[in-house]
């Protein structure tokens, strides 16, 4: 986890419940997890969006391709 240990997760956790109070702890915690909640929410959002765009890129190059491919006329004589 992030790799700290236990012994540095106890000690971060001791550090918090000093600053903040064990009256709101529970409070902060809480607010802690929506933000983390809505950052995972924003970016899953944000990499469905770029993996749209993405997508619509590929299919106009794509596109794109295959009437140059058309645009190119066969001929008879092997160069």
């Amino acid at each position: 986890m992030f790799g700290l240990g236990t012994f540095e997760i106890i000690i971060i956790l001791v550090i918090v419940l000093v600053i903040f109070g064990a009256g709101k702890l529970p409070k902060v915690m809480g607010d802690l997890g929506k933000g983390v909640k809505s950052f995972k929410t924003a970016m899953d959002e944000k990499e469905t969006d770029v993996a749209q765009a993405v997508s619509e890129e590929a299919k106009t190059i794509e596109g794109d391709a295959k009437r140059e491919a058309d645009d190119v006329k066969p001929t008879d004589k092997a160069v």
